[in-house]
């Protein structure tokens, strides 16, 4: 008489488990190719790049290790790029952050057009930037549109971006009004994730409107404020289209950010590899940032 064989308990949890695997491999499989040959392989080959020198003269390519590197250490252009792009960064980013946070806790309230309101504030962030420089473009003319409305209010006609102190700044407007409606509705998101609840005991506790904003709502929005930082640090590292078709880096280099150096090194000056170099600090620059902007989170969140 023949014994039936048993079966292990765990094999069918086990057989289970695994073809969730396989099917959750199977849906990402589509994003982790893009990542790879979007994201991963062209970063790789920049690397590579970045170690080579081609030659003008006689189109050969050779191995040069960290040359590029050290010539960038050496250039007094690059030095300027990057202080030119860091002050940038440490202008805009609160900037756009704290204009986004009001506008989502004012455009957050049940109010008479509300949604219409919302809808015009991110309506920017559709045009295309370069689309987005042509209109800055007019409106900053010497007789364009902003001047003649100085002039309403007795103020002297401005330069804007041909002086050297307005150009960055004008700049920095020009991107705020392209960038603060779209981090907005991140806010506006994570705002209506907060219970009301918490806001009822708080009104209950006697805490004012401020009080609630600073003890309730911000410390319950600090994952979207995370978000929306690191992800407008990183966007506003990669600001190209307006200074190519407004400054060109002008005036007196002012307004030189990284991304638009990287683009006159490999297009103008014509040295691809010596280019590639300054990616890759830029991509340094911009993780070391972002690295320091999380350590400043979570400090706050421990506390």
């Amino acid at each position: 008489m023949t014994t039936p064989t048993t079966r292990s308990p765990d094999r069918a949890p086990r057989r289970r488990s695994t073809s969730q695997g396989r099917a959750a491999l199977y849906f990402l499989a589509p994003a982790l190719i893009a990542l790879v040959v979007l994201r991963l392989l062209p970063a790789a080959m920049a690397l590579v790049s970045s170690l080579r020198h081609h030659s003008l003269v006689d189109g050969a390519t050779t191995f040069v290790c960290l040359d590029n590197y050290a010539d960038l250490v050496g250039d007094s252009q690059f030095w300027q790029s990057v202080r030119v792009t860091l002050l940038f960064s440490l202008v805009i980013n609160p900037l756009q952050v704290l204009i986004a946070l009001a506008l989502a806790v004012l455009l957050n309230r049940r109010f008479a057009g509300v949604r219409f309101w919302r809808s015009l504030v991110f309506a920017p962030i559709a045009v295309p930037p370069a689309v987005s420089a042509v209109i800055w473009g007019i409106l900053y003319r010497p007789e364009g549109p902003l001047n003649a409305i100085l002039g309403t209010m007795g103020i002297p006609p401005q330069p804007f971006l041909t002086s050297s102190q307005q150009a960055l700044f004008a700049i920095i407007v020009l991107t705020s009004w392209v960038g603060v409606g779209y981090w907005m509705m991140f806010l506006i998101a994570g705002l209506q994730d907060v219970p009301q609840e918490c806001y009822d005991a708080a009104a209950v506790d006697g805490a004012s409107a401020w009080q609630r904003f600073v003890h309730v709502t911000l410390p319950l929005l600090r994952r979207p404020l995370a978000f929306v930082l690191v992800a407008d640090t990183v966007s506003n590292f990669l600001v190209f289209a307006p200074v190519q078709l407004l400054t060109r880096g002008g005036p007196d280099g002012s307004t030189n950010l990284m991304m638009y150096d990287v683009f006159r090194r490999a297009y103008s000056v014509g040295d691809i590899n010596f280019a590639q170099a300054e990616v890759v600090v830029l991509v340094a620059i911009t993780l070391a940032v972002v690295v320091v902007q999380f350590r400043m989170m979570q400090g706050k969140g421990e506390e």
